[in-house]
């Protein structure tokens, strides 16, 4: 009898591992059922939609909105949620890049998402696209569709607002193309065409939802990707609090706020200070880091880090000075809300290569981020395209580090006059290295005066410059003592930890099984996590750890 091959012995083995873990959230979800308390009468719902984190499988984010919904469940909160079934044309991870054309796995995802959802009710929308709002974008360029706005008839399920269809699917068409900018084709026109047309079923099938179970909170995955972006915009257009959630900077970690969570809005109060277990906790962890021993949503970038070898130290003492330039991922979810001085991270880069014919004298240091490069979610707008396009790598005074090249950028940072980043982590963790770091664009950390971050192009222009011809330079001494007040607040008290409930389940990195556990350890009572969770929802609070546990 002939063997099977061994992609089919993968996906038996694959089927067979997430029907496990299905199994498993069957039978946590019955045991929640039969303790949880009955809703107090009259109490509102709390609505939750999820289409964005997964097809099949669990990640990361599907498993920190399952055990929240769970958690809530065993506060007596009643729930609604809101799921996809087949209404949209195309969504986010049903994307194929490579065939835009292609359905995406309904049938697949429909199932996964009747295990993660059972017990509760569930809203399911299943609309065809609107052969009206179709018509209106047909003709319609890129640059057209990506402001398009619709208006439908004020007796519509929408209740005739005006909704920015273009601008909520904008951001999810670059971060499944991997690119910033867009061909005006008509693959690209139709795949906008079919997130515009799938994100007005979203938000007349909501709006219509939320006018029916009148619930006091709503909360969705990150808030960018179209679905749930469509469904945050109708939410706030009727004045509901809506709460996102996404990773948390600790492995098995989540971040819940009232805001953006991608743009990860954090207040460190002004008279917090660390303590010596809180220093001695910290340092512990960025001795890591700077080994390159961490990870971030399941997925660890620099499984080796090697420091600067002989040539390139040579190299470098060829120089006056020596400036590294950090970059990030031109599509990543932070982009929208980095790029308030800048257009894109690329006219920064336009800059900094003028910066450097300017000054010969100084050796720039160009590093793609390793994220740029990552298997399957390779950009196909990156910097080393950047570098080809404009010559840059031909000038003498220009070294291009690649995105899968594991040189030190601590090492780098500790031999350089100073650093310019774009809105990278590297800027908060060179801050914390005391050196003096000049920013381009908005980062989570800019909310505290950690690095230089200048208002205008003008501005950062002027800067640089007087960076550059300073003959020394120090870093002010708040950014160090910020940075490592924001670094400790994020990590020890806006992270919330679920790792006593997930942990790997050793097919795709960023995916998930859950452990074994009571569900009582789920209640505020003995969960950190959801007591943050519950207190935000319902009291107003903060969604950080009552203390740094």
């Amino acid at each position: 009898m002939p063997s099977l091959p061994r992609k089919a012995i993968n996906r038996l083995r694959l089927g067979w591992k997430r029907q496990q873990n299905n199994r498993r959230v069957c039978a946590l979800i019955r045991q929640v059922q039969a303790i949880k308390p009955s809703p107090t009468a009259g109490a509102r719902p709390v609505v939750l939609f999820n289409a964005s984190t997964r097809l099949t499988g669990i990640s990361l984010n599907a498993g920190f909105s399952l055990l929240a919904r769970l958690g809530l469940e065993l506060a007596g909160i009643p729930l609604v949620q809101f799921a996809c079934r087949g209404g949209m044309s195309r969504c986010v991870l049903g994307t194929d890049r490579l065939d835009p054309c292609k359905a995406p796995p309904c049938r697949a995802c429909i199932a996964q998402t009747r295990a993660l959802a059972a017990g509760s009710p569930v809203a399911w929308f299943a609309d065809a696209p609107d052969p009206i709002l179709a018509g209106q974008l047909e003709k319609l360029s890129i640059a057209e569709l990506s402001e398009f706005s619709y208006h439908p008839s004020p007796t519509g399920d929408a209740q005739g607002e005006v909704v920015p269809l273009g601008r909520l699917a904008l951001p999810a068409l670059r971060w499944v193309l991997r690119r910033h900018h867009l061909t005006d084709d008509e693959a690209t026109r139709d795949l906008l065409r079919q997130y515009i047309l799938s994100a007005w079923n979203v938000a007349r099938r909501f709006a219509a939802l939320l006018e029916q179970a009148n619930p006091q909170a709503v909360i969705v995955f990150n808030g960018q990707f179209f679905p749930e972006a469509t469904a945050r915009w109708v939410a706030q257009q009727r004045g509901l609090p809506v709460i996102t959630h996404e990773v948390g900077l600790r492995p098995f970690t989540a971040f819940f706020t009232p805001g953006e969570a991608t743009a990860y809005p954090l207040h460190v109060p002004e008279d917090f200070e660390l303590d010596e277990r809180q220093n001695a906790r910290l340092d512990e962890a960025l001795s890591q880091r700077f080994q390159g021993q961490f990870s971030m949503a399941g997925v660890r970038f620099w499984p080796e880090m090697k420091g600067l070898d002989p040539a390139f130290v040579q190299r470098m003492a060829q120089f006056k000075q020596v400036v590294p330039v950090f970059t990030n991922v031109i599509f990543d979810t932070s982009q929208p809300h980095s790029n308030v001085v800048f257009p894109h991270m690329f006219a920064w880069l336009d800059l900094v290569l003028e910066l450097a014919h300017a000054h010969p004298e100084t050796l720039f240091v160009l590093r793609a981020h390793p994220d740029e490069g990552r298997p399957g979610k390779a950009s196909q707008e990156s910097v080393r395209q950047w570098v080809e396009q404009t010559n840059a790598a031909r000038l003498p005074n220009l070294i291009f580090i690649d995105s899968h090249q594991p040189l030190s950028s601590y090492d780098l940072i500790r031999r350089s006059k100073f650093t310019m980043i774009y809105n990278s982590t590297i800027g908060l963790e060179a801050s914390l290295l005391g050196a003096p770091v000049l920013c381009a664009g908005r980062a989570r950390f800019t909310q505290l005066p950690t690095v230089c971050f200048p208002p205008t192009q003008e501005a950062f222009r002027a800067q640089a410059e007087q960076f550059l011809a300073a003959p020394t330079l120090s870093a002010p001494p708040e950014h160090a003592r910020n940075a490592r007040r924001f670094l400790y607040y994020q990590m020890y008290f806006s992270s919330l930890p679920f790792g006593d409930f997930l942990e790997e389940d050793g097919i795709w990195p960023g995916f998930v099984r859950l452990r074994k556990f009571s569900p009582e350890a789920l209640t505020a009572a003995q969960s950190p996590a959801m007591r943050a969770i519950l207190e935000g929802l319902l009291q107003g609070g903060t969604f950080l750890l009552d203390h740094d546990r």
